[in-house]
């Protein structure tokens, strides 16, 4: 052997072709449509696919399959009925190129006319033909107005806009895409746990869509962009065309010179511009909501109607076009020995307060606008409206309730979670029960001085109730007021990655805030026990340090975000004297005052002193 030939570490055999093509496409096929309409069979058919690759002789009909694992009465059948239709349109002797020898018993083949139409996991079906180039299988388009054509067009839209951030987050990505979508993003039809979210993960893992960060972001990767390309220009083609029955007479020959060799994309025949001038059959609001920013840098002023700026991606709500609806957190109306939770609920009732009823992570009571949606003929439920939070929010206290979080801690871990939950107007309802608190494990001075210091030191406005009447007659006259106060209103979507939470000018002079995050974005960002980051974590670790409150620990962090940083700012001191007050000089809350050299000194003996403290 000569030096210059490479050496071989053992042998390299061809791997046999599946002796059965036309079954083995056929079931790629039912497979795909199954997944993409997220059907649980797309299993079972994925099942006989492993099956058939392992079988190695060739089947003269379906009924012969029936020996192998996973295939029964329904799959033979259906097989059987293709096979039939095969020979009909090709001959029963034709052959695939490249496969079976003539030889061969095998009236199973796929012929060189309908190769470009098999789509499987194999595309590889003329292994025996030597230097011949690969089959290319049908390539993936989504159908019309689905899950994946509407992320596809939606994403690829945002890209279009001049300094767009270049990926999505889900819940932008969902609401965005609802308009271009038949099917919730959110809601499984009946009888299915399957949305028209769940073809997100067939684009991620035929890399047209790429997943990254925590939170998710989402975006097109390049295969992404030229598909996405494809499908906004069918669509652009669509809508300058006539409408009616010639845009549905042409509609093949539009998809057969944009996209060659692809799946018909014009399903319906009923299309909608997602952008320009409204059509006159449509309502000016809805064709609006399609073409005005997505609220970005939102100024926070009221606006009509035809203020607002004219963009693709739409994430507004109209005045008139929502309702103001009172959320209502499940822990409030469930469990518990007495009837105060029920009581809620039938005075709630009495007073004709339109509510709902749901999960809330943090928080007993807010606001939503939602959507009006009207019902989709033909649909068993009506399209998903989008919610947007409005900047209140409240959490309820009885005494005993408030006596038991205060010892276990969990009254400052609240208040914390409200003054970062991304709303602005924190409020605390606190019921004090006639003469209850002077039962309590707590002296009832302490609990008055608790409630005080919530509204004095934290900031919280604070609302005194005698009972569960009088807190929900409160949350009536709020309910009634936030209806008046936003019934003139433009909302416009914001996302609380993109934007800080603090409030704005107009809301100092009155005027409420139109630039609001959606629920699910709330509600997903409230979770009590999601991923933290380290500056959470010090922040966590500092607020349990007597006397140190979460003004004074986002004042430490100010400076020292992470508790690396506070430990190097301590090396670079010279004495022991210098580092125990290196914090006391820290400024903190509304009246700028030193955080003091006792809890500089306890913070210092915290994070240097080696061993147990004393």
């Amino acid at each position: 052997m000569s030096a210059s030939e490479p050496v071989r570490l053992g042998r390299k055999r061809n791997l046999p072709s599946c002796p059965n093509p036309l079954f083995l496409a056929w079931l790629t096929e039912l497979r795909d449509q199954a997944r993409e309409k997220g059907l649980k069979i797309q299993f079972t058919y994925q099942k006989a696919i492993s099956s058939l690759n392992k079988y190695p002789l060739p089947l003269q009909n379906a009924k012969e399959a029936k020996i192998l694992q996973n295939f029964g009465d329904g799959i033979c059948k259906i097989l059987d009925e293709r096979l039939q239709r095969y020979r009909r349109e090709n001959g029963p002797d034709s052959l695939p190129e490249g496969l079976p020898p003539p030889g061969r018993p095998d009236n199973n083949s796929l012929a060189p006319s309908r190769k470009k139409n098999a789509a499987g996991d194999q595309g590889k079906e003329g292994g025996g033909g030597g230097g011949k180039k690969k089959k290319r299988g049908r390539e993936y388009v989504p159908q019309k107005r689905s899950g994946g054509h509407a992320v596809l067009l939606t994403l690829y839209r945002q890209s279009q806009i001049a300094g767009s951030k270049g990926y999505m987050f889900k819940m932008e990505l969902q609401a965005e895409a609802q308009l271009l979508c038949d099917k919730s993003f959110t809601v499984p039809d009946l009888g299915s746990k399957y949305t028209a979210w769940s073809s997100v993960s067939t684009l991620i893992h035929k890399n047209f869509v790429i997943k990254t960060h925590n939170p998710a972001r989402y975006s097109l990767t390049e295969e992404g962009l030229a598909l996405a390309e494809r499908l906004e220009s069918v669509e652009e083609d669509t809508k300058d065309g006539p409408e009616g029955d010639r845009e549905e007479a042409r509609s093949e020959e539009e998809v057969e010179e944009c996209c060659p060799g692809l799946v018909d994309l014009t399903a319906s025949d009923e299309e909608e511009e997602e952008d320009g001038i409204p059509p006159a059959g449509r309502p000016a609001c809805v064709a609006q909501q399609r073409s005005e920013v997505d609220g970005m840098g939102f100024s926070g002023k009221p606006q009509n109607s035809q203020a607002t700026s004219r963009k693709p991606n739409a994430g507004c709500l109209l005045p008139g076009a929502y309702e103001v609806i009172l959320c209502v957190d499940f822990i409030e109306t469930t469990g518990g020995s007495n009837h105060h939770k029920d009581e809620l609920v039938k005075e709630l009732q009495r007073n004709g307060v339109n509510f709902d009823v749901r999960k809330l992570n943090v928080g007993d009571f807010l606001w939503v606008a939602r959507e009006k949606v009207a019902p989709v003929p033909g649909q068993l439920r009506a399209p998903t409206g989008r919610e947007l939070v409005l900047d209140y929010i409240i959490e309820r206290k009885r005494m005993d309730d408030l006596c038991g979080s205060i010892i276990d801690g969990r009254f400052r871990e609240q208040k914390f979670r409200l003054k970062r939950c991304g709303l602005r107007r924190p409020c605390y309802l606190v019921e004090e029960c006639g003469s209850a608190a002077s039962h309590l494990s707590l002296p009832e001075t302490t609990l008055q001085q608790a409630i005080v210091n919530t509204q004095v030191v934290d900031g919280f406005f604070v609302k005194r109730v005698q009972d569960v009447r009088e807190s929900a007659a409160y949350l009536t006259v709020m309910t009634r007021y936030l209806i008046k106060l936003y019934q003139n209103c433009t909302l416009i979507c914001r996302s609380r990655e993109l934007e800080g939470d603090g409030g704005s000018d107009e809301e100092e002079r009155g005027t409420p805030s139109c630039s609001l995050i959606s629920f699910a974005e709330f509600n997903h960002g409230a979770v009590k026990n999601k991923c933290q980051t380290v500056r959470e974590v010090f922040a966590r670790q500092l607020m349990q340090v007597s006397g140190l409150s979460g003004d004074k620990a986002a004042a430490i962090l100010e400076q020292y975000s992470t508790p690396h940083s506070l430990l190097a700012a301590y090396e670079r001191c010279a004495s022991e004297a210098q580092k125990e007050k290196l914090l006391s000089s820290i400024r903190h809350g509304t009246l700028k005052r030193n955080l003091g050299p006792a809890l500089s000194r306890t913070v210092y003996q915290l994070y240097c002193t080696q061993g147990a403290l004393s």
